[in-house]
């Protein structure tokens, strides 16, 4: 199959024109151009995307839904920019909640790892053995052990932070860094491999905590947060995008949510919030920014629908006290 040739470099004003050619309307001419200046074309392709007309010939050829070119009929760039807004607090909204999250997890693997031995998270006999002794069958990490990749993550990670006054001051003055030091060197994406890594009781033991069924359902919450955090903290789409690391419902949660929308993300930070920080005013923040600022086009070309939400979502014991 050849390959289509690249696309030609167009100024700010072409790209404007193109768009106005394709059928999008454009009211304030200057201020649209501001938008292209300051976001760019293809950030902001992400946002009119939802916009753009379903291509018939295309989407039976190939079997899925596929976009023309065209946009359909009142289509607005203003619209387009209430999107981009929308997500942005969105994404904030994310990590404002993330962060509280994944600083009481780290206090919680910590504190329950450092009763075993100070250094635990480099010894292998206070993880689990699938974790800590199995070794990789294939692959380039043939004959390692996930622990190895782990820790060799979190020597990078140390070398990273090694002009942090507490980690000069450790590594000057002791061997190693305790567990409840090396913890703040952590990402979210190595602290969510820990806990996958930590012994099955363990980690029933902080599940519990957060009233989750079990270790091996939150390891899965921690690892899908560790994804929508990445996509949020790179400034990247969140509202409708599929999310690749999936977990499941708690018990009791309604059957028609979707795990594969952000939507169900969200909730789960809601859920792990009520323990943390049980005064905290994010679920309503959240509800509120749903209801304030998620633009409704004329054409009803994008709805939350897309972020994931399902009728009567607000009625929901979770998003109430």
């Amino acid at each position: 199959m050849s390959k289509k040739p690249i696309k030609p470099w167009l100024s700010f004003q072409d790209q404007l024109n193109t768009l106005q050619e394709r059928g999008l309307k454009v009211d304030n001419q200057p201020a649209a151009l501001n938008y292209l200046k300051r976001l760019g074309y293809y950030r902001l392709s992400g946002y009119w995307y939802p916009l753009r007309t379903i291509d018939t010939a295309a989407t039976q050829a190939q079997g899925r839904p596929v976009r023309s070119s065209s946009f359909a009929p009142d289509s607005q760039f203003e619209d387009v920019v209430k999107l981009y807004v929308f997500d942005k607090k969105l994404r904030l909204l994310a990590l404002d909640a993330l962060e509280r999250i994944e600083m009481a997890v780290r206090v919680d693997i910590a504190y329950l790892l450092g009763q075993y031995d100070s250094l635990a998270h480099e010894n292998a006999h206070c993880l689990h053995g699938n974790f800590s002794k199995r070794q990789i069958k294939g692959g380039v990490n043939k004959g390692k052990t996930e622990h190895e990749l782990w820790l060799s993550k979190y020597e990078s990670l140390l070398h990273r932070a090694r002009r942090e006054p507490f980690v000069q001051h450790h590594q000057q003055s002791y061997k190693s860094l305790p567990v409840w030091v090396a913890i703040e060197v952590l990402d979210f994406g190595s602290l969510s491999k820990l806990f996958s890594g930590m012994k099955h009781a363990d980690k029933e033991q902080v599940a519990r905590h957060y009233g989750i069924a079990s270790g091996e359902e939150f390891a899965k919450w921690l690892r899908s947060l560790n994804f929508i955090r990445n996509v949020s903290a790179h400034h990247s789409r969140l509202w409708n995008i599929n999310v690749l690391e999936l977990s499941t419902a708690s018990d009791g949660w309604p059957s028609n949510i979707r795990n594969a929308k952000p939507f169900f993300y969200f909730c789960i930070m809601q859920h792990l919030l009520k323990v943390i920080c049980p005064n905290s005013s994010w679920g309503q923040r959240f509800k509120d920014l749903l209801k304030d600022s998620f633009p409704t086009p004329v054409n009803q070309q994008f709805t939350l629908n897309d972020f994931g939400v399902f009728a009567g979502w607000e009625e929901w014991e979770l998003w109430n006290d």
